[in-house]
């Protein structure tokens, strides 16, 4: 066997559904290379959204491992402020990290949480679309970021504003940033001299969330033959003819996944949480504001308030403690007390019919062996993520159509996908079991090298997984 290689393709909110049944007749590509290895679905994070399921991918930690819940994070007890997630708030090493210093080389491209880029790396690397702007430090080496904008353009980090109702300048953009990170990729797939290749597109998620009730027959608001009906597939066909080019790099030595995290639903709708917990006594404020409002925006009496909470594809509840938060007022002692009856009404929250909904609320003790950072005092995923949660006050409901920072579609769902092949890669068809905590040892695992200890998962191909059915 010559010089190993391992090339990651990522696909930001890639559904299974879609990508294994409903279009698999236009992704040729992605089934040439399921029939020649394996495949199934690879199940998220708790909760299962891009940051942090991402990091866990590529370094085997758990979100409570990490201390990162969401885009934005407490930056501590002393304080009620949120700080977003960025490379930063990163204290594991990543696949990179560990490949470097066994004298491999990385090419990194929009992995989600890796701006700011660090200040060495064996390797390239161009920064996620939580980089500010094109006109940021996103590139190592430095010089790359010029030699990219000469042959590309300015970097296109994401699509500006995404959740917009002008459709089609939406689907527009979308494309655009798609092809111009394959055409980045495959430029530095011919130019670097890499062992390691990982890319992340988020054209995928950005589609779900603009277009699901257009392709979704099972969404509230679908529409039969609407003139984006046809969109979700010829969208796939294209990503599966830029994953056709990429995998022209992968010789016979290239073991190639194809990954997603998370996968994509329909979202029925929204809990606005904080109105929920203002009109239950958690959440005081100074003022009541006449129209839908951010909770940060208003004045919160922290004398009167026990609880409050954050918007997003899943709900976090913070509980105001005393000697814990700078003006908390639940005694200690009473913690766990105020937060089992908070879980227990948060989960029996029905639909506007007076309907259960199956709201699960965790407590990140539950989830996690440890739980850094500051985590929030519960994890509630209203519907089990049919329902999001809305955080703005003055909605005048609890239940919401849509979503409160513009039109959105889709909420994430479990599970995303996985497909293995190449030399390393025996062809055994679908497999199960499989989570995204497992990537990073299964990476190691193909260049034969050893995880850290504090490296959790499991590596997918070693044979442990069960066989659920044999063929693609």
């Amino acid at each position: 066997m010559g010089r190993r290689k391992v090339m990651v393709i990522g696909l930001d909110c890639a559904e299974p559904s879609l990508a294994f049944d409903k279009y698999a007749g236009v992704m040729p590509n992605l089934r040439r290379l399921m029939k020649k290895g394996c495949w199934g679905l690879l199940r998220s994070t708790i909760p299962p959204i891009t940051v942090p399921a991402w990091t866990t991918m590529v370094s085997g930690a758990d979100p409570g491992e990490l201390g990162i819940y969401g885009f934005r994070d407490r930056t501590g007890y002393g304080s009620y402020e949120l700080d977003f997630a960025t490379a930063r708030t990163v204290r594991v090493p990543r696949l990179w990290d560990v490949l470097g210093d066994a004298g491999l080389r990385s090419t990194v491209l929009f992995v989600p949480q890796t701006y700011p880029p660090p200040a060495e790396l064996r390797g390239s690397m161009v920064t996620c679309f939580l980089t500010p702007g094109a006109d940021s430090d996103y590139a190592r080496p430095v010089e790359l970021k010029q030699t990219l904008e000469s042959s590309f353009g300015p970097y296109i980090v994401d699509v500006p504003d995404f959740r917009t109702d002008d459709k089609p300048r939406l689907l527009e953009s979308i494309y655009a940033m798609s092809r111009q990170h394959f055409a980045m990729a495959r430029f530095l797939l011919d130019k670097d001299d890499w062992d390691f290749f990982m890319m992340v597109e988020m054209g995928c998620d950005r589609f779900h969330h603009g277009f699901w009730r257009h392709i979704a027959a099972d969404h509230p608001r679908h529409v039969p033959g609407n003139r984006f009906a046809d969109a979700g597939r010829e969208y796939y066909a294209y990503l599966d003819r830029e994953l056709g080019t990429l995998a022209e790099f992968a010789d016979a030595d290239t073991t190639v996944l194809v990954v997603s995290d998370p996968g994509a639903r329909t979202m029925k709708g929204g809990i606005c949480l904080n109105e929920w917990l203002l009109r239950h006594g958690y959440l005081a404020l100074e003022e009541l504001p006449d129209r839908p409002t951010p909770l940060h925006r208003l004045k919160i009496d922290w004398s009167r308030t026990k609880a409050w909470g954050e918007g997003g594809y899943y709900g976090r509840v913070f509980l105001n403690v005393r000697g814990r938060e700078p003006q908390g007022i639940i005694p200690p002692e009473q913690l766990d007390t105020e937060c089992e009856a908070l879980k227990a009404m948060l989960e029996a929250i029905p639909d506007e019919h007076g309907r259960p909904i199956g709201t699960v609320a965790h407590r990140p003790r539950d989830l996690y062996p440890v739980a850094r950072g500051t985590p929030p005092d519960l994890i509630v995923l209203f519907g089990n993520l049919d329902w999001r949660s809305i955080g703005s006050v003055g909605t005048g409901a609890i239940h919401a159509v849509g979503n409160d920072t513009g039109p959105d579609d889709a909420n994430h769902s479990w599970d995303g996908i996985l497909v293995a092949s190449g030399a390393q890669v025996s062809a055994i068809g679908r497999i199960d079991g499989a989570e995204v905590r497992d990537i990073a040892r299964t990476v190691l695992g193909l260049f034969e090298l050893a995880p850290p200890e504090t490296m959790g998962g499991t590596g997918i191909l070693s044979g442990v997984r069960r066989v659920r059915e044999q063929g693609a």
